[in-house]
């Protein structure tokens, strides 16, 4: 290696990028091999590509990631890692060593897939499908929200191309105009077990990128020049645009190009000499590539009062009302965003686009894109709401739980919950959605059983790191709290009893907490006293209120409208195991398929409603 590097700037000529090229392959070869594992020959096909872009297009300064004009660079194909850690190194912000030594190393930085760990990394990637959503997104939010000159450009592969996620996003890049969008597609032919579905059939993918509004190019991945036109004409500001480039898998490295079962195998030490040795020997390169344009001057909002919406105790509103109200009220927060899949009518969400429609977004029905849109504005700094019905964010877990990976923070709302929505039936019956939301790393789950707690719920969420979710139903319930109570995550509230004689604790929310107060009446007639808990945080959960009524009066009846896997009477169960406490239990869920009814018919049906909640109560009784 020589001693003293050489760089290059945004002025090189396109034979010095040939040899950053393949500095870069020789080192996603060197890389991988010395891990043990990796994706050399996908790292490869693109190194041309990410040569010309690092070189002279990408305005960056790799010094200072976060100024607010540098461009976002997103590697969809995430495990083309060897090739985007290379390019680091090309930057001069990694050392030789780091890359040789600690890449897919326990506890170094250089994982798998890259992560935000990395502070020149905005997202999490290794899930196919989703650079090129969270590209849109970070567009978005840089023309529309920052005001920014910022370029988005994202590497994606061809295999990926199959996800409908990728081309909802096209479609949103299209329909939004993003001229500061660009995603490149290496289609080097070969998937993970043979070859894609299009194969090198480059005028297919660019008539369907053309279709959803984008601008298309064709060009030869491994033609320094054509790259560099297109990437030219990306860059002029007139269309969101898609290059797509044809490649070679396994490019420069005869004895492994465009052959099959090489995907996601590292070079065995001899071949990967012999690599080395075809691409021309280890290289030293510095890359210096154009500088980020003057940041926009942009004067920042001052931020408002909050106003919350105020309700009576004993007025019936729905918690999806108090949600939508409150979030308008958020509003007064500059960074407070809203998301809608067009059901904005529905989960009231509309009432922030009434209130500031400059920063409220309309996704329509495309979830996954929802979520991408939020995590991207989230990666500037935004604070998202993203909201439709519960049923249907189950679509986009996986964007849910990549972003966890990412480290965003973000709030999520899902209404119409549960069997409570009456006659739409069980497809639009949200019934799994607690259990897919406290599964997700440090995940904030909150459930509002009425308008004052759904309002303070909501304004808390602004405010919480990580994840958060607010589950709402769609019926009016009486208000149960008063204008001052206070409502933090990690807490319950105990509505009736709490006295030394109370014999059954009840535990419900939304919905199953009105059952609850309801089925208490019954069974105070019957003479037997009975504690009932709002448990409107989830997760966190207060288990020192829930170890006291297991202690206090030795028998809990958890009720709620959801499956009986992964909802609020599992984590009760847990709490309690934790605390070695081990009350008589009874846990009443939804557990057969619901059909169309009244609310209170699919409660009864379900065995969810205040008689059947009556009813364990006094069997557990009995049996103590």
């Amino acid at each position: 290696m020589s001693a003293r590097p050489t760089t290059l700037d945004s002025r090189t000529d396109l034979l010095q990028i040939f040899e950053l090229a393949q500095q870069l392959r020789v080192d996603s070869v060197r890389s991988s091999t010395s891990a043990g594992s990796g994706h050399p020959t996908s790292s490869l096909s693109a190194a041309d590509l990410m040569a010309v872009l690092l070189a002279r297009h990408l305005h960056y300064d790799w010094s200072a990631p976060d100024n607010p004009a540098g461009d976002h660079l997103i590697f969809s194909k995430g495990h083309a890692s060897p090739l985007l850690y290379a390019m680091f190194k090309a930057a001069g912000v990694i050392s030789d060593e780091e890359l040789m030594t600690t890449y897919r190393r326990f506890g170094h930085r250089l994982q798998g897939h890259p992560t935000p760990v990395l502070p020149w990394v905005d997202v999490a990637t290794g899930s196919l499908g989703q650079g090129i959503a969270y590209g849109v997104g970070i567009a978005l939010a840089g023309r529309d929200l920052e005001k920014q000159p910022y370029r988005v450009w994202v590497l994606c592969g061809d295999s990926e191309m199959s996800e409908g996620s990728v081309w909802e996003a096209l479609d949103k890049a299209g329909r939004h105009q993003l001229a500061n969008f660009t995603a490149i597609a290496d289609v080097n032919r070969l998937g993970q077990s043979g070859p894609t579905e299009l194969q090198w059939d480059t005028a297919a993918y660019a008539r369907r990128a053309e279709a959803f509004g984008c601008r298309a190019l064709v060009v030869d991945g491994h033609d320094l020049e054509e790259v560099d036109r297109a990437l030219t004409t990306a860059a002029d500001g007139q269309a969101p645009t898609v290059i797509v480039a044809r490649t070679v898998k396994g490019r420069g490295v005869s004895e492994v190009a465009d052959q099959e079962n090489w995907h996601g195998k590292p070079l065995p030490e001899d071949l990967a000499e012999r690599a080395v040795a075809e691409l021309g020997g280890v290289r030293d390169l510095r890359v210096r590539g154009p500088r980020p344009p003057e940041a926009t001057a942009v004067a920042a909002p001052a931020a408002g009062p909050v106003e919350l919406p105020r309700y009576d105790v004993g007025d019936e509103v729905a918690t999806r009302v108090a949600f939508g109200k409150a979030l308008a009220a958020l509003g007064a927060r500059p960074e407070v965003v809203a998301l809608d899949a067009e059901v904005g009518n529905s989960t009231h969400a509309e009432d922030f686009r009434k209130a500031h429609p400059e920063r409220y977004f309309q996704v329509y029905i495309a979830e996954q894109q929802m979520i991408a849109t939020a995590v991207g504005m989230a990666v500037r700094g935004y604070r998202p709401y993203a909201t439709t019905f519960a049923a249907f964010l189950t679509r986009a877990h996986d964007f849910i739980r990549m972003a966890a990976v990412s480290g965003i923070t973000m709030a999520l709302c899902g209404t119409h919950s549960g069997v409570e929505i009456g006659a739409d039936g069980p497809s639009q019956m949200g019934v799994e959605d607690l259990a897919m939301m406290r599964a997700i790393l440090g995940s904030t789950v909150l459930y509002p059983s009425d308008a004052t707690s759904a309002a303070a719920l909501t304004a808390a969420m602004a405010d919480i790191e990580g994840i958060s979710y607010l589950r709402t139903t769609r019926g009016a319930y009486p208000v149960l709290y008063s204008e001052d109570e206070t409502f933090a995550p990690g807490g319950s509230k105990t509505l009736r009893g709490g006295g030394d004689d109370d014999r059954v604790t009840l535990i419900g929310a939304g919905v199953t907490l009105h059952e609850c107060l309801a089925a208490a009446e019954e069974l105070a007639a019957d003479g037997i006293p009975a504690r009932v808990i709002d448990l409107y945080s989830v997760k966190p959960l207060d288990a020192d209120a829930l170890v006291r009524a297991a202690s206090d009066t030795g028998a809990l009846v958890v009720a709620e409208d959801h499956h009986p896997e992964g909802g609020i009477g599992e984590a009760v169960l847990s709490a309690l195991a934790a605390s070695g406490s081990n009350p008589a239990f009874a846990h009443l869920a939804v557990t057969g398929l619901p059909g169309s009814g009244t609310p209170g018919e699919l409660l009864d049906a379900a065995g969810i409603s205040r008689s059947h909640i009556a009813g364990s109560a006094r069997a557990l009784v009995e049996r103590r």
